[in-house]
């Protein structure tokens, strides 16, 4: 699966930042989107150590963007919230790497490989700015 919903909240979370342009704190964000606080919580974390985040600790403590919009590509989020580059088919990149040893008999690694590509390039080209100006 492409998406879950580390990535829809932390899309979700980030377009609320973006949009207001003050530090959000994790309670805010939970109860705006109904979600849960410890889970968005995680999710917040990891963004903040991705260097997509500022996180400020204390009682006004939240989240900022620490980086422009136009510069946050939904690829580069969705990669930091689920913690591996977004794969919409489980299947080697190369014909070396197949884990079955059979890719060059492989009727459907081709499409698979090039539909990867074009879902990465894709990704890649829209930036979080765009769906906020939406």
């Amino acid at each position: 699966m492409l998406l879950t919903k580390a990535s829809e909240y932390a899309l979700l979370s980030l377009i609320i930042i973006a949009q207001r342009n003050v530090s959000q704190d994790v309670d805010t964000l939970s109860a705006q989107l109904g979600i849960s606080k410890s889970f968005l919580a995680k999710v917040l974390q990891c963004l903040a150590k991705a260097g997509i985040l500022h996180s400020f600790k204390g009682a006004k403590g939240g989240f900022i963007l620490a980086k422009d919009a136009k510069e946050l590509t939904i690829k580069e989020i969705v990669a930091c919230a689920e913690k591996k580059p977004t794969i919409v088919f489980e299947c080697a990149s190369s014909v070396s790497d197949c884990p079955n040893n059979r890719a060059e008999y492989c009727k459907i690694w081709p499409f698979f490989n090039r539909f990867q590509g074009k879902v990465d390039d894709f990704l890649g080209t829209i930036t979080l700015f765009d769906i906020v100006k939406e």
